[in-house]
């Protein structure tokens, strides 16, 4: 049986740092698989190939984000129920989140294999490069399934505090893919396509791992009912279409910058590829804000603890800012190694050293929106995430990097997302705490958060 709500007890900052770091350790050990990657490729000395990877990156963070918002209801509602102290309801929703992912991602892949090529040549993959990442894609795609039940398994143990276990699923995967890496790309001479062949069989490991922890040491799916997954279906949309909304609009920024960027030649693009390999290793600690932050407020929500939801997103802030601060450091003396380690070219070069010089801090503005994401998701406001979300991928991202561009060149593409990130972070924030403050509010007029945010009836 799951233990007792243990995010309402004990130092807030003590969780956010705890479930931060184990699930910062499990995204950075499936980054650097994909960074290795990327330097494995590079060994082949064709651009090409590292180009068709950044290309297709585009493509995967969308199926990927969409497992990541369903994993994010699984984790709203289990973490509610379990503040609540409603077991059963918390087994009950986790088996129909679960049945629910895997019903999605396997109608999305079934409607995007077909079309990949198409949206390859939509974001500016041409040539060799286009059939590279065609063939890189059509691949991996296949996997998504796999990752879905793993992030929503690892959404569940979060929801339970559980965060070593969470971590559990992604460190397995990449340390698979790593090994298999050089074996598939070398070994059997396969290059791109070996690469996506290693992660695939990757994937599905990390099916393995995530039921184990969710089935066998938490005991955390009830048996399926249709009828019951019928009732759940509305309480599951209301969080995870909204959420699916979000998480697509930083697919959608990042196609816009490959677009932009591809303007500027193959030396450019593979510089973006390159920095959009180390971001999520270097800021591994921010990106698992999110879902660090989602399972303390989701379980102080359902146990109507608002002081210490207050505290958990003070705590978030003084963690990103700690975290940013160290890891900008490192970077900024890590850059001529990733510039030699990538054998890139002068141009590549120029824009790698201009991201780790002057663009890096940005990432704790974008913190403060991962935070305020966290708690719009987790509170019932999804809605204001996806707002937020596509602001900043649309509003925050096409006019500053075009302008930016003009007078910059390739530089002004991650100057102008960088100053994106400032506005809709700072912005994101302040509109969540005042959200909680409103909560509190309401709760002081003897209104309970059931009464006033009922999942099952905000449709």
């Amino acid at each position: 049986m799951p233990s007792p709500a243990k995010l309402t007890q004990g130092s807030t900052f003590k969780h956010v740092v705890i479930m931060s770091m184990t699930g910062a350790f499990g995204l950075m050990c499936m980054f650097i698989v994909d960074l290795v990657d990327m330097l494995f490729l590079s060994m082949l000395g064709e651009k090409e190939a590292v180009a068709a990877v950044g290309f297709s990156s585009a493509i995967m963070f969308f199926t990927i984000s969409l497992s990541i918002a369903v994993s994010i209801s699984a984790t709203a509602l289990v973490s509610k129920a379990v503040g609540e102290g409603d077991i059963e309801l918390a087994k009950r929703r986790a088996v129909n989140v679960l049945a629910f992912g895997i019903v999605f991602s396997s109608v999305v892949v079934w409607l995007l294999w077909p079309k990949i090529p198409h949206i390859l040549l939509f974001v500016g993959a041409t040539g060799l490069t286009l059939d590279l990442a065609t063939g890189y894609l059509q691949i991996l795609i296949l996997g998504m399934p796999a990752v879905m039940i793993g992030m929503i398994g690892s959404g569940i143990m979060r929801a339970l505090g559980d965060a070593r276990r969470a971590m559990y699923a992604t460190l397995i995967g990449g340390l698979i893919n790593a090994v298999l890496d050089p074996i598939f790309i070398f070994g059997f001479g396969l290059g791109v396509q070996g690469a996506a062949i290693a992660s695939l069989i990757a994937r599905f490991s990390m099916v393995a791992v995530s039921y184990y922890g969710v089935v066998y040491v938490h005991k955390m799916l009830a048996e399926f009912d249709l009828m019951d997954f019928f009732k759940d279906v509305k309480c599951i949309s209301v969080i995870a279409v909204p959420a699916m909304l979000t998480n697509m609009s930083s697919p959608l920024a990042n196609a816009i910058v490959m677009e932009h960027t591809s303007s500027f030649g193959d030396d450019a693009v593979a510089a973006v590829a390159i920095i959009g390999r180390v971001i999520p290793v270097v800021f591994a600690g921010v990106f698992a804000l999110s879902g660090a932050v989602g399972p303390i407020l989701g379980q102080n929500y359902g146990a109507g603890r608002f002081d210490r939801m207050h505290r958990a997103m003070s705590s978030a802030v003084i963690y990103a800012f700690g975290y940013c601060v160290v890891l900008c450091l490192v970077l900024y003396n890590m850059q001529d190694w990733l510039v030699a380690v990538f054998s890139a070219t002068q141009e590549s070069a120029d824009l790698i050293h201009f991201f780790a010089t002057f663009v890096s801090f940005s990432f704790f503005f974008q913190s403060l929106l991962f935070i305020a994401i966290a708690a719009f998701n987790n509170l019932g406001k999804p809605l204001n995430s996806t707002l937020l979300n596509f602001g900043r991928a649309t509003l925050g991202t096409l006019p500053l990097i075009t302008i930016f561009a003009l007078f910059m060149g390739a530089e002004g593409i991650l100057f102008g997302q960088a100053v994106g990130s400032v506005i809709f972070g700072c912005l994101g924030f302040y509109m969540a705490r005042n959200y909680i403050t409103e909560l509190e509010e309401k709760e002081a007029r003897n209104l309970t958060p059931s009464q006033y945010h009922n999942y099952d009836e905000m449709l």
